[in-house]
């Protein structure tokens, strides 16, 4: 029987939902409208919020002080060319675990997933030294190798969980018809989760994206990405609220389109299994 909902509460829902969407969303519209004030303006107490001189300098100056056309470039050759390596990986490995566990798979699950509570810079010096001998320094095979490796857990473990929803009939009913074991994953088990692998790939490129500590460490110009583009301006000088908005939101701004028009593929990737 379903639960009937007043319309107070429908209302009052809505408006929670909202304020909450807001909240969220205001630390980018705030660094947006920063991009467009002078540098007095952006360290005006009271702050300004709509009313002040608009600019358009800081972007101008963004753009003659750096290369953001590399930066972007690296940022989109690092963040997919490096989750779709992973993505090859990580599809027959969740398979194994979804429909052949053996009884330590569990434990290999939760290993994985392990290596995501040390942070980076507990082995820093060990990669850094690695990068220094293979001449992987500001390479950009070497950060993509390191992204790849960083979201892996993470894939395998999202991919895992939208298998598990899959009913094994269907691959068994494949086998019967003489599928071998690439066919079954690339033919049947692969269409039937593209929303569930489309929303983990989503997530995991915005992880990629927005990765700083190893693209600051470990690259220099050739493969930095647009975090470095944005950590160019915080200097021992001081930091230039301004830029460094306009710098933000040149960085933001192709992820955040992504978003916008995968949102409905997103939803739909993280509730899949949900409904049965």
């Amino acid at each position: 029987m379903a639960l009937k909902v007043t319309t107070n509460r429908r209302v009052g829902l809505t408006v929670l939902a909202w304020f909450v969407g807001l909240l969220i969303f205001f630390p980018i519209l705030w660094t947006v409208l920063t991009s467009f004030k002078s540098e007095a303006d952006a360290y005006s107490i009271p702050p300004k919020f709509l009313f002040f001189h608009w600019t358009t300098e800081n972007y101008s100056e963004v753009q003659s002080r750096t290369d953001y056309v590399l930066h972007a470039f690296n940022s989109i050759i690092l963040s997919i060319g490096s989750n779709i390596v992973g993505l090859i990986i990580s599809v027959p490995a969740a398979w194994a675990m979804a429909f052949a566990p053996t009884k330590r798979t569990k434990d290999v699950l939760m290993w994985m997933l392990s290596t995501k509570m040390m942070p980076g810079a507990g082995v820093f010096m060990a990669i850094y030294f690695i990068f220094l001998q293979y001449h992987l320094l500001d390479s950009r095979w070497g950060i993509g190798f390191i992204l790849m490796m960083a979201n892996l857990p993470i894939l395998i473990w999202m991919l895992y969980t939208y298998f598990k929803e899959i009913p094994v009939d269907i691959l068994e009913a494949a086998r019967m018809d003489g599928a071998s074991l690439a066919n079954e994953i690339i033919y049947v088990l692969t269409p039937m989760a593209i929303p569930g692998i489309a929303s983990t790939l989503l997530l995991s490129v915005i992880l990629s994206w927005n990765e700083a500590f190893w693209t600051l460490n470990l690259t220099t110009f050739d493969a930095a990405p647009l975090t470095y583009l944005i950590a160019q301006f915080s200097s021992p000088e001081g930091t230039f609220w301004a830029k460094l908005s306009a710098a933000s939101t040149l960085a933001i701004a192709p992820i955040l389109v992504l978003g916008w028009f995968s949102q409905k593929q997103l939803v739909r990737g993280l509730t899949f299994g949900a409904v049965k």
